[in-house]
């Protein structure tokens, strides 16, 4: 198979993934809730019925795995490594990327706190959803970055096969193909700094 039609065959994959993702957006955001400016709200029955499936602090407490609880330190120690991490990644897109002439990744776009807005969960549970929201986001966004230093550096996939590529891995040069290597490279560094 051509590598054109590979291209063609995931530019309609890319294709169909996002018509997917905005029709599950349409569909959520019609039947449960809706934006009011960056505001989430629910419909009021909605809101009652979460309400209603809220566990209180103290029920929560009695009847969560006490294992959960014994390892909340080991688990909330990662912060420090995420946020160093976040430090020095961010700066790191800051200073070179403008050099790269590769478009900045948008931090808001991969850490997303918006779980703070669903009423069936008590302040506990919140608090653990912000700290796995920003965990996860943190490793997307440092994922991006990496990935587009990747498509500038060295967009050339594996010779094995790799799980838990990035999107923009799909795209990238078969292993071997040396042929116009550096028309090619040249072609990927030029798609990173368009929108």
């Amino acid at each position: 198979m051509s590598n054109t039609k590979i291209k063609q065959i995931l530019d309609q994959i890319a294709e169909l993934e996002c018509q997917l993702s905005e029709v599950i957006n349409q569909e959520q955001t019609e039947v449960i809730f809706h934006f009011v400016g960056k505001k989430i709200e629910f419909e009021q029955s909605i809101k009652r019925y979460h309400l209603k499936l809220k566990n209180n602090f103290f029920h929560w407490l009695v009847s969560n795995r006490p294992l959960n609880l014994i390892t909340g330190p080991i688990i909330y120690s990662m912060i420090i490594p995420l946020v160093i991490t976040d430090f020095f990644i961010t700066f790191y897109q800051i200073t070179c990327f403008p050099i790269y002439g590769i478009n900045k990744v948008n931090r808001s776009d991969y850490i997303v706190f918006d779980r703070q807005h669903l009423h069936y969960l008590n302040f506990i549970e919140k608090f653990h959803c912000t700290y796995c929201a920003y965990g996860s986001g943190m490793i997307a966004y440092i994922s991006e970055i990496v990935a587009r230093t990747e498509q500038y550096f060295c967009p050339i996939k594996h010779a094995r096969k790799v799980l838990g590529t990035h999107a923009r891995y799909k795209h990238f040069l078969e292993f071997g193909a040396a042929q116009d290597y550096q028309a090619n490279l040249e072609s990927y560094r030029k798609r990173l700094s368009k929108p």
